[in-house]
């Protein structure tokens, strides 16, 4: 096989996993692959372990068996260098209601490297909260309060999105604009791993439904 023919190496590989909750199997053998430019959908009814899985790969539960990989070595000897990578949103949005949401997204993009007051505002207005950067959190909506997190899938450099639900409370404007955000990063090389109830309309969606016989 020359260079030239060679399969893409996998961003993220997920290899014989296993968890287990309250003395419940979630899942066993676990086995799936994660490419560049690749949206993969994770199904499975209530407690089938979606999420659980979900902070397993982000190093938030260390609950598991088996093994990670990230770009080809194991993620427990890089485990830095994956999270430099990485954009998780998880069921709890992590928005400070007290701040606002210039605030807010200020603070997370100086944890990730420092951007502009201009580059959040317009991250803002692209989600449709032009003229609420200085209003209070707990003065938004549900879902505008949802889209002061997702504004931040517009400030982050991350290759891997990691998104647990993140359609709840959306309108259907809002459901459009995070799909097409969703499809925009895989077609610029970039990674989603999600779950969601909703129905996705994706070029290229794969699927991997949790709580089926192995």
């Amino acid at each position: 096989m020359t260079a030239r023919s060679r399969p893409a190496q996998p961003l993220l590989e997920v290899r014989a996993l296993g968890c287990e909750r309250g003395g419940r199997l979630l899942f066993r053998d676990l086995e799936f692959s994660l490419e560049a430019g690749q949206v993969l959908q994770v199904r499975g009814g209530n407690g089938s372990g979606k999420t659980t899985l979900l902070r397993i790969i982000c190093g938030l539960n260390d609950g598991y068996t088996g093994e990670l990989r990230w770009r080809g070595a194991a993620i427990a000897g890089r485990r830095d260098e994956f999270h430099a990578e990485l954009l998780y949103l998880g069921h709890r949005v992590a928005v400070n209601r007290v701040l606002t949401p210039l605030e807010n997204l200020r603070w997370s993009c100086r944890l990730r490297g420092r951007a502009g007051d201009g580059r959040i505002r317009s991250a803002l207005a692209e989600m449709g909260l032009g003229g609420y950067e200085d209003s209070p959190c707990h003065a938004l909506s549900a879902g505008q309060y949802q889209r002061v997190a997702l504004a931040g899938l517009l400030l982050a450099k991350a290759g891997l999105w990691v998104l647990d639900e993140p359609f709840t409370t959306l309108d259907t404007g809002g459901v459009a604009l995070l799909e097409q955000l969703v499809a925009e990063h895989a077609e610029n090389g970039g990674a989603v791993l999600i779950t969601t109830h909703h129905r996705l309309s994706l070029p290229g969606l794969r699927a991997l439904t949790l709580g089926v016989s192995r």
